[in-house]
Formats: C-alpha cells, sequence, structure tokens
C-alpha cells in the first residue's frame, strides 16, 4: 500500500481493525496499538532489533495478531522542522515495510514524544530502570494516541464502518 496521508487513513481502516504505532529507535521498536474503536492507544511490549529481516517478521506477526488496518510511524522532525538522519532512517525502514506489507503506513510527528512519555512514567513513579524498559512503548502510545485525537477531530467513528 505505501505511504498515505492522515486524511486519507479513514478509508482505509475496515470495520474492526485496529492502528498500531511505532516508534523507532537504533536499539529497539515502541510498539502500540489502539482499540478497534480507535479511542485509546496501548503500549505494548518492544521489539528488540537485531537486523531488517527478523524486525519485519517481528513486526509483521504483532500487526496481524493484532488485527491492524494501518501503522502510524514517528517521523523525528528537528525543532526547526528539518529532517535530519533519524528521519532518514524513519522513511528508509517504511519504504523496506511497504515492499514486505499491503498495509498502509502513516508518518507523524513524534517531535517531544519520548520527553512526554518519560514524564508520564515518572509521575508514575517508575524507577530510572523500569523508565527504560518501558519508554520506547510508552512514545509509541502517545504517538498513537495523537493520531487517534487528529482521527476523532476530523469526525472518524470506527463503528460506523
Amino acid at each position: 500500500m505505501g505511504i498515505i496521508t492522515i486524511e486519507e487513513l479513514p478509508g482505509r481502516l475496515g470495520g474492526g481493525k485496529t492502528l498500531a504505532g511505532l516508534d523507532l529507535g537504533d536499539k529497539t521498536i515502541g510498539v502500540a496499538v489502539s482499540d478497534r474503536g480507535l479511542s485509546f492507544a496501548h503500549p505494548r511490549p518492544v521489539i528488540m532489533r537485531k537486523k531488517f529481516s527478523l524486525d519485519a517478521a517481528v513486526l509483521l506477526a504483532l500487526l496481524q495478531k493484532e488485527n491492524a488496518g494501518a501503522v502510524v510511524i514517528g517521523l523525528p522532525i528537528n525543532m526547526d522542522g528539518s529532517e535530519g538522519p533519524r528521519a532518514q532512517k524513519s522513511r528508509a525502514f517504511v519504504r523496506n515495510m511497504a515492499g514486505l506489507t499491503d498495509l498502509p503506513f502513516v508518518f507523524w510527528d513524534e517531535r517531544l514524544s519520548t520527553v512526554a512519555a518519560e514524564r508520564t512514567l515518572i509521575e508514575m513513579d517508575f524507577s530510572r530502570k523500569k523508565r527504560a524498559g518501558k519508554i520506547d512503548s510508552a512514545a509509541a502510545a502517545f504517538i498513537l494516541q495523537g493520531v487517534l485525537d487528529r482521527l476523532q477531530a476530523l469526525g472518524v467513528d470506527a463503528w460506523s464502518k
């Protein structure tokens, strides 16, 4: 399917599908999945990165298990709006994944998502050690929740499909 915009997303989500969110890092992939009503993002365990073919196989199996209809990828845009090396890595990852699945991908500005996720975990009184293991999936949930909130603002009703 390839890359689509947030405005194109509602037409691609069939009834009963979830939306997955990813926060790509060099060592891990943070994962979150929405409920079927497309209202809430739920963190899932991180995927420890090895090499692309193995990462893709684990991710595709998870997306199928979670009945994902599309995937949101956090795009690490610099504070000045430019795209640096991390954004290019994210775009390359999506290009490679698009060759393996028909699922559509949507990029979402992830500026400050990790900071917001860490603040939330601190407020929940997670120790530094526990935060380290959950931060990437918490960031993925933060990214995904932003998209879910945007879809609601666009008037998307998952139950009408």
